[in-house]
């Protein structure tokens, strides 16, 4: 871990907010009792409209046969979504102060939520990003706004980083601009592009002087991200129960999508909660990785929601698509969740061979229930149930995690407490 901030002394958040503007100096590293706070909150639950509606359009791309259309627009949309809750969440866990001029300038990032939100149809239906990169811009230059505010409170490189920041958000968001001026055809290599160059800033802005960010703070963060994805997911399964109660004539055909698709997302939490993440996120070299690579935890996690009302959809009849292609819309995310979830996050608490296969041969599992037909989504959700079981027979078996004491360990009021 770096050394803490020159400012570690700095006070934490005003717990009432009622100074109108503080010294934005960020906060220290070794913060005890360091959590969420509401504004967080209300954040994170802003951005589930957002995020309900990219995946409503994939639903419907998908069922129109327009799956690679829809693909490619998900991925970019979803990008937007995540790499400005992302850029918020890592410049809050170093720079939340709460007062009333901070609280203003976060509730107008989550307006442009909102406005990003609107705009996902018409991205979607008629590649129209006009109203999106309006929302976009509105999130991006009230984090410039907050950038500047640290960069007027420090000095030195902690200053120059700060300026770093502001300047690279300005730049890339005019970048995007791209996208409503060229032709439709070369959008996904402006795309890509512009991926490239929003991760550099980071790096860049970093280079000299890591941000006081907070490692249980941001495990946390992600942690309540994830749920929130999920929650989508959720939300898929509930649709598939209602709907195989109101048309009796397809139960047989949607309660296994709604058992299925309930034991996936049950054990999509269990996995990605099962252990401690914060004790690796000592600096950016870890940290970077891992938060990156949460585009493809989120985008997959909510993807398999989508999935699930596709096999819902196709089940009834409204989606005239195949069995198969319907199954690997909820099969293919999940893997690719699966296999996300233990590069990042669960293999470096894995001990033994067993332990380390366990997620990727679940994952060619799930694939592999594609070709079971219609019961292929509760087929994957009894082999992420029976995943989860082996993990737990595992960890008994003499290969605890950590934070769990050997089985042999004494117990009493020194011993450690078992993980969940």
């Amino acid at each position: 871990m770096t050394s803490p901030s020159s400012h570690e002394g700095a006070p934490g958040p005003d717990p009432a907010g009622s100074r109108a503007v503080r010294p934005m100096t960020p906060r220290s590293r070794h913060e005890a009792h360091r959590v969420a706070s509401p504004l967080e909150l209300f954040f994170d639950l802003c951005f589930v409209v957002a995020v309900a509606q990219a995946g409503r359009e994939l639903v419907h791309a998908i069922a129109e046969h327009h799956t690679a259309d829809g693909l490619v627009s998900y991925a970019m949309v979803f990008f937007a979504l995540w790499w400005a809750w992302m850029n918020f969440t890592w410049f809050a866990s170093a720079y939340d102060n709460d007062d009333a001029l901070y609280r203003v300038v976060t509730l107008v990032q989550i307006a442009g939520v909102l406005v990003f939100a609107a705009g996902v149809p018409e991205a979607f239906t008629d590649h129209d990003f006009a109203l999106a990169w309006t929302g976009y811009a509105i999130m991006r230059l009230a984090l410039v706004t907050q950038w500047l505010r640290a960069a007027a409170s420090c000095r030195g490189a902690e200053r120059r980083m700060a300026l770093r920041y502001a300047t690279g958000v300005l730049l890339c968001q005019a970048g995007w601009a791209a996208l409503l001026l060229i032709p439709e055809d070369a959008r996904p290599w402006v795309f890509l592009v512009m991926v490239a160059a929003e991760l550099s800033v980071p790096a860049w802005a970093e280079h000299a002087r890591e941000s006081a960010w907070h490692p249980h703070h941001i495990a946390e963060r992600y942690g309540l991200f994830t749920i929130i994805v999920l929650g989508e997911s959720v939300a898929a399964a509930t649709v598939a129960v209602k709907s195989a109660a109101d048309e009796h004539e397809a139960l047989g055909e949607l309660l296994p999508i709604a058992i299925g698709g309930l034991l996936l997302v049950f054990a999509a939490w269990w996995i990605y909660f099962s252990v401690p993440i914060h004790l690796r996120l000592r600096g950016n070299r870890q940290a970077f990785l891992w938060g990156y690579g949460h585009y493809l935890v989120f985008g997959s996690a909510a993807a398999i929601g989508v999935g699930l009302e596709v096999a819902a959809e196709q089940a009834t009849g409204h989606a005239h698509l195949s069995a198969r292609t319907a199954a690997l819309s909820v099969t293919l995310p999940m893997a690719l969740y699966l296999l996300t979830v233990w590069a990042l996050h669960a293999r470096h608490a894995k001990r033994g061979r067993a332990q380390q296969l366990l997620l990727p041969v679940s994952a060619v599992a799930v694939l592999c229930c594609t070709f079971t037909g219609s019961r292929a989504v509760l087929w994957a959700g009894l082999v992420a149930a029976a995943t989860i079981a082996v993990g737990l027979w595992l960890g008994r078996a003499g290969h605890p995690l950590p934070g769990e004491p050997p089985r042999d360990a004494p117990h009493g009021p020194g011993a450690a407490a078992d993980t969940p």
